[in-house]
């Protein structure tokens, strides 16, 4: 797993034993998604479609994430836009700005590398923006394991 930082952005890779195919729709399904990732979503992903629901995970109570698809690229790339560790309850976060995930696919002779970049920490207002720069770096080297093990064949 490759790990890169700077201040506005988080990069992350691994390579992935299954199949591209496998692994898009894996990203592309809010069913999947949510299930590798520990949310439960209700909306489609689609361009333009807004998704939301609930963290799963133990210890985040009912924290609300909402999700806005920006692009779907069969089998190759996928975005959307977010606020990164908005996970404080009672807070608004609708005001702030968002940062942009991106997921890149390609397939390579293991299986397929899925690379994830998030951008635009710097615009989040300075009293959160390294924690959700810090929670977030952690959180996709998570998830990339988890998907890891969703996808396994």
């Amino acid at each position: 797993m490759k790990l890169h930082n700077a201040t506005d952005r988080i990069e992350k890779e691994i390579v992935l034993r299954a199949p591209q195919s496998r692994v898009w729709r894996a990203l592309a399904s809010a069913d999947e998604f949510g299930a590798w990732f520990g949310m439960k979503l209700e909306g489609t992903f689609a361009p333009g479609g807004h998704v939301h629901g609930q963290i799963t995970l133990p210890g985040h109570g009912q924290v609300t994430i909402e999700i806005a698809i920006e692009r779907m690229d069969p089998e190759s790339r996928m975005s959307y836009r977010w606020h990164p560790y908005a996970v404080e309850s009672g807070v608004d976060y609708s005001s702030e700005p968002t940062t942009l995930v991106e997921f890149q696919l390609e397939e390579v002779a293991e299986g397929t590398r899925l690379r994830v970049v998030e951008s635009g920490f710097d615009r989040i207002p300075a009293a959160r923006r390294a924690e959700a720069l810090r929670m977030n770096d952690a959180g996709w080297a998570e998830q990339l394991e988890n998907i890891a093990r969703y996808v396994a064949v």
